[in-house]
């Protein structure tokens, strides 16, 4: 038995709200639901039963001190062609969120697990786009209206272990596990 499992970083229900105002009526685009907005620090994929059990200890020993970050900016992915994913990014991220990152890896290493070797892009998905010409308009009316967005400041306090159930209305995500940062 597996579960597809990422690694998340849980946002203040504040920063979660104001995200989720963001989101506008059009077709052909699913607004992240704000109870599942997170920054994914790192997506394990189909993980089998065995490999979950050595990976909560070393994700419970991972600490860094708290630190804050903001949003800043909106893109899609892929950037230069019609819109699968809408984003918020995080500025220039913080050290330590860097630092987080790092460790998550190591964590991962150490239970056995893979690690994937592309580049972190720190960012909230905010909608998934329908390969149309309606969402491609509507995603392109959006990042047009909060290309240059700034939110207030929030903290991260802990990382959570979540899975993610595939479903036909969109991903469903529950904590396994969580890890406050700071000892």
């Amino acid at each position: 038995m597996t579960e597809r499992l990422f690694i998340a970083l849980p946002l203040p229900e504040s920063v979660r709200m104001l995200v989720a105002g963001l989101a506008v009526p059009a077709r052909d685009l699913r607004w992240t639901p704000p109870e599942q907005l997170h920054l994914t620090l790192r997506f394990l994929g189909d993980t089998p039963a065995e490999k979950i059990d050595p990976l909560v200890p070393r994700l419970a020993d991972i600490h860094v001190e708290p630190f804050l970050l903001s949003l800043e900016g909106a893109g899609a992915f892929p950037p230069k062609s019609a819109p699968r994913i809408l984003w918020l990014g995080l500025g220039s991220g913080h050290p330590r969120l860097h630092q987080l990152r790092q460790r998550a890896d190591d964590a991962l290493l150490a239970a056995g697990l893979d690690v994937d070797l592309r580049n972190f892009h720190p960012h909230l998905t905010v909608a998934r786009c329908a390969d149309t010409p309606a969402a491609a308009s509507a995603a392109a009316q959006w990042l047009k209206s909060h290309h240059d967005f700034a939110g207030p400041s929030f903290r991260i306090e802990s990382l959570e272990l979540r899975a993610s159930e595939l479903r036909p209305a969109g991903a469903l995500h529950r904590t396994l596990a969580s890890f406050p940062l700071a000892k």
